[in-house]
């Protein structure tokens, strides 16, 4: 099993949903670098459970506790690592599962590329869990990034069916982002949020869950990092944020809308501002040939439905061999797109950190 990414600033992400402690060791980054631990902890709590009608009633402090790698609030150059507790697990909950597989999730698949001794307590190691110290992560290289002038924020672009406006693909701001990171609920438009809402709790009260989309765009990322082909920056963002279990699916700039167009629509018209080269279009998310034009980064992220829903399912009984009917007990997302939209941030921020290191600009 490898829980391992990066290149030139790299992660190692370990424990289970239901174990003692959740972590990750960051290697690579660069010593000196002040942390404040304040806002770490502000962006451990985006992503917590427990904390909104819409996440899941298991509630978690999620506060790192960080064991090296920092000394007075700055970073030595060892060896990063945090550890998160899990301090409130009902391991019980999931004693079924490992027999009967949930529709949807890893415990059919993760039995049988480990011969059933793989962790089924709330997902093991493929739970969304996972993605708190991937957040943490993420929240150390945000910060890092702010010193060189980069900016990586997000919303929540759809629920269901209900969808908030886009960002403005060439004028997106960081002061729009930070503001954004600061929302309870992360929407452009603030009269989305109800029906958004009201979409969630409709799922909860009929027993199932809603997926979505969410937006993320980085914003003062210098034109020049990345290589084409197979490590172009779309290649290195999908790479990592495929890592956050539920999303399934990617799309850079206008995505496959470019499907539906001309060239003389698609293409990016170029232009100078104060004496920078620019565009006047982001059709290409701020992305060519697998390097960044210096314009904003923008991608969209779709996230599946919770698995775990309360209606009936059908699946097998992987004793028996037979068909089996699954209720399933536990504290489940009705929505995990709000809480999924900092982890995806996260990703991005570590991703680009790692490019930037590589070309030396950070």
């Amino acid at each position: 099993m490898s829980s391992m990414w990066g290149s030139n600033i790299r992660i190692s992400i370990f424990g289970e949903s239901h174990g003692i402690g959740i972590g990750v060791v960051i290697d690579g980054l660069p010593a000196g670098e002040k942390l404040d631990e304040d806002e770490l902890r502000r962006e451990m709590s985006r992503r917590a459970p427990g904390y909104d009608p819409a996440a899941t009633s298991r509630r978690e402090s999620d506060i790192p506790e960080i064991c090296s790698g920092v000394l007075g609030g700055v970073t030595t150059g060892a060896p990063l690592c945090a550890v998160i507790e899990n301090a409130n697990t009902r391991p019980v909950d999931y004693d079924k599962l490992s027999r009967l597989p949930r529709p949807g999730h890893a415990d059919y698949t993760g039995a049988v590329r480990y011969d059933g001794y793989n962790d089924v307590r709330g997902g093991g190691h493929f739970s969304g869990r996972l993605t708190a110290p991937l957040a943490f992560a993420g929240a150390v290289c945000k910060q890092i990034l702010a010193r060189h002038g980069v900016t990586v924020g997000g919303h929540i672009f759809s629920i269901g069916n209900i969808f908030d406006h886009s960002f403005d693909a060439v004028n997106v701001s960081a002061q729009q982002l930070s503001e954004l990171s600061r929302s309870g609920f992360a929407v452009i438009n603030p009269d989305i949020e109800a029906r958004m809402r009201r979409a969630i709790d409709d799922a909860q009260m009929d027993g199932d869950s809603v997926g979505g989309t969410v937006e993320i765009a980085a914003v003062g990322v210098p034109a020049g990092i990345g290589t084409p082909m197979f490590g172009g920056v779309e290649n290195v963002i999908s790479s990592i944020v495929f890592g956050v279990p539920a999303v399934k699916g990617i799309e850079f700039g206008a995505g496959f809308n470019v499907a539906r167009m001309r060239g003389s629509e698609s293409n990016d018209p170029f232009t100078t501002e104060k004496g920078r080269v620019v565009t006047s279009k982001n059709n290409c998310g701020g992305i060519l040939g697998g390097i960044t034009t210096g314009m904003p980064i923008l991608f969209k992220a779709a996230i599946k439905p919770t698995p775990s829903i309360g209606q009936k399912q059908r699946t097998v009984d992987l004793k028996s061999g037979r068909d089996a009917v699954l209720t399933i007990n536990g504290r489940h997302d009705p929505c995990i797109v709000p809480r999924a939209l900092p982890a995806i941030e996260a990703a991005a921020a570590i991703a680009i950190a790692d490019m930037m290191k590589e070309v030396g600009m950070l």
